[in-house]
This record gives structure tokens, sequence and C-alpha cells, in this order.
């Protein structure tokens, strides 16, 4: 069984005890949040939107990105800037998953 979810304005395909980052959620570690589910599917039914289906997460912990450089430049002006990103994530598993 698996479904889709979306949280921090992204899209995920998730199954039972899958572990992925996700954009920092407002939740302690050790927390249970419930997800927004747009799809789910055991193999034979497939159920479009959150019909009573629940997703169940747990947090595992807050944490960051590997850091970008965002470098820009215009040539013959004299003009470059260097800067850093680190983004702000969650570690989350999926601990159940409930059609409708």
């Amino acid at each position: 069984m698996f479904a889709v979810v979306r949280t921090g304005g992204k899209q995920y395909k998730v199954a039972k005890n899958d572990r992925f980052e996700v954009a920092k959620m407002d939740a302690k570690e050790g927390a249970t949040v419930d997800l927004d589910v747009l799809m789910t599917s055991d193999g034979k039914k497939v159920a479009m939107g959150d019909k009573g289906a629940k997703v169940s997460a747990k947090v595992i912990e807050h944490t960051r990105g590997d850091k970008i450089i965002v470098f820009k430049k215009k040539r013959r002006q004299n003009y470059r800037r260097t800067k850093g990103h680190r983004q702000d994530l969650t570690v989350i598993e999926i601990t159940d998953i409930k059609a409708a």
C-alpha cells in the first residue's frame, strides 16, 4: 500500500516505514503528525482525495541540508556576490497508512 501526500509545498509517494526529509515542520521530535493525503492505493484500488484516508508520521529529528553556494557576477562591472544557504529540514518516518 502507498499514498501520495503533500507537505511543505511538495508531493511525496510514501509507503509504511519510509524515512525521508521534508521542509521544516513545527512539531517536536518524537511527535506524531498527520499529513495531507492526495491519493491512496493498495495495488488494486485507487482512491483520489482524502475521503477518510489518513497518513501518520513520526518526527525523527530536525536537521539542516547541505550548504549551497549562490554566486552572482556581472562581467566587466567589478560586481561579485557570494552567499551560502542551508535549508532547515525535518526527518519523518511513516508509521501508518489508512485508506478510506
